[in-house]
């Protein structure tokens, strides 16, 4: 399914069709990356300057000779409006296609500019590689320089900047994805889309419309969510023509049960959802967890989408397609691996998330950046001030590890393992405390001990532990077992995990931020917590 649409919301429903434009001096790498962007995207992909040459029948410097620069620039601003009317789509734009103040006006309203840069030299090696343009002489470094210096104000305007320098084609393609908070997931079935896009919650119909999605619609939610989100979530899919019937759950782990899927499954035939309809999750790990099992299993399988409204669901939970619930034995061990047909993640809803919530959402943000983003660990290490200071571009950082590891390896057969620090024995401390504890708090003291265990088995650098513990303590999260908790009550929950393979337990343990090995057996004699 193609779902697209703009991370902005003040483009407003009429831009949810994600439009991204890529501009920027010559040679910053505008169509070949728009290129690859596009297909990373699922997007059809336009180069405004090959459409120009291809109404007018000539080159572009044939056009700059026969017309001159307002000639070529009166048949660009026309190629940009026929651009702006078609579908979603990534579109590379000239180099001076935003100098008119009227185009930009139009781009910035429809979609996202994003502005690649370089350095001077780096633009002139690949100026030198391409055909001849127009208003630069390839080999001309003065040229380029005044060039450069008329246009270096007009660049920086632009809030969304990629410098490109030192970045491969594929980094820049991926650069580009985080930036944008829009990723596609290609590796489970048809794969689905992933946008991190403020004040979307009131334009989820025409989401849903833009990625074919039918009603009735079964909007799951919980006993805390609801009151804050549901109106708004119903009306936006009153305004796209569905009908919508709201199931609520009670809140928090200790409902994730079999009890409450009955609940689900009643509730979504009260609201008449059929094979072909969808089901909504809007809340957050617990509530996407239990609505996409329902979802998986009624009437053999209906298409859901997933609207998380936590930080822990929206960078973590909401991804990777695994559903499931809870036994009386311990977490997750009934469950099936069936991925939604859209995430929309809507930042500006963690300004109502209660501070303890933020808090143990920011453990598996943590958790992504020892599994394989030291830069994301570094801003961590600023504490909760940093982490705080922009909420959306931490989601879009954090939420693309977890893409990057799912779509090399989706049903968790290797490398997906790493997904799962922390987790072994946070997953006991939390069955151990009756859910007192909550998820990523109990990650975070995962974390801690699972980097203990590393040290204690000689695969982690010295002091990792220490190190995780001291930026968990900076975000005010815990990293010691709390003292009243039964430890043996933790080892065996640990001992029934759905990771363990006869006497053994396999740990995802970490070696050095950025570093996780997978599959560590570990016997039950070590294992003492």
């Amino acid at each position: 399914m193609d779902a697209t649409w703009s991370s902005e919301e003040s483009a407003g429903h009429n831009s949810l069709g994600l439009r991204v434009f890529l501009y920027g001096p010559p040679g910053s790498g505008k169509t070949e990356l728009g290129f690859r962007l596009a297909q990373s995207l699922n997007l059809p992909f336009t180069d405004l300057d090959s459409e120009i040459e291809a109404q007018a029948g000539l080159t572009t410097p044939k056009i700059f000779a026969s017309e001159d620069e307002s000639g070529f620039r009166a048949r660009e601003s026309a190629a940009l409006k026929q651009a702006l009317a078609g579908r979603p789509r990534v579109v590379a734009l000239g180099g001076g296609a935003l100098l008119d103040p009227t185009n930009r006006a139009q781009v910035e309203a429809a979609g996202n500019v994003l502005c690649l840069t370089a350095t001077q030299k780096t633009l002139l090696d690949r100026l030198r590689a391409t055909d001849e343009r127009p208003l630069l002489a390839p080999n001309d470094a003065s040229r380029l320089q005044s060039l450069l210096a008329q246009r270096s104000d007009h660049y920086r305007s632009f809030p969304m900047q990629l410098d490109t320098d030192s970045l491969t084609l594929e980094e820049a393609v991926w650069q580009a994805q985080v930036h944008l908070g829009a990723f596609h997931v290609w590796s489970m079935g048809d794969g689905y889309s992933v946008r991190v896009s403020a004040g979307s919650l009131r334009h989820v119909g025409h989401a849903l419309q833009a990625c074919g999605l039918n009603g009735p619609v079964g909007l799951v939610t919980d006993e805390i969510v609801g009151p804050l989100y549901a109106e708004r979530v119903t009306k936006g899919l009153e305004e796209a023509d569905y009908e919508t019937g709201v199931v609520v759950i009670p809140a928090g782990e200790a409902h994730k049960n079999l009890d409450t899927l009955q609940r689900i499954w009643s509730g979504l035939l009260a609201a008449g959802v059929e094979r072909r309809s969808t089901v909504l999750a809007l809340g957050g790990g617990v509530v996407s967890d239990l609505a996409g099992f329902a979802a998986a299993t009624f009437m053999r399988g209906v298409p859901w989408v997933v609207l998380p409204t936590s930080l822990l669901a929206m960078v973590d939970s909401s991804l990777g397609g695994k559903t499931g619930a809870d036994l009386a034995e311990g977490k997750n061990l009934i469950g099936a691996f069936y991925p939604p047909g859209l995430v929309l993640a809507d930042p500006s809803t963690l300004a109502s998330l209660p501070e303890v919530e933020l808090r143990s959402g920011l453990a598996e943000v943590v958790k992504h950046a020892v599994i394989g983003d030291p830069a994301l660990f570094q801003l961590c290490v600023g504490g909760w001030e940093a982490v705080n200071r922009d909420r959306a571009a931490l989601v879009r950082q954090a939420m693309a590890v977890k893409i990057r590891i799912i779509e090399a390896d989706p049903f968790e057969e290797g490398q997906r393992a790493a997904l799962n620090l922390g987790h072994t024995i946070g997953h006991a401390l939390e069955q151990a405390s009756g859910y007192r504890i909550r998820h990523g708090e109990a990650i975070a003291i995962g974390m801690v001990s699972e980097a203990r265990l590393a040290e204690r088995l000689g695969l982690a650098d010295p002091l990792l532990a220490e190190s995780i513990a001291q930026v968990l303590h900076g975000l005010g999260l815990p990293s010691e077992l709390p003292p009243d908790l039964d430890r043996d009550a933790i080892v065996g929950a640990i001992r029934v995990d759905k990771k363990r393979h006869g006497r053994q337990v396999g740990f995802a343990l970490p070696r050095r931020i950025g570093d996780v090995q997978v599959g560590v057996a570990v016997d039950n004699a070590d294992l003492a917590i």
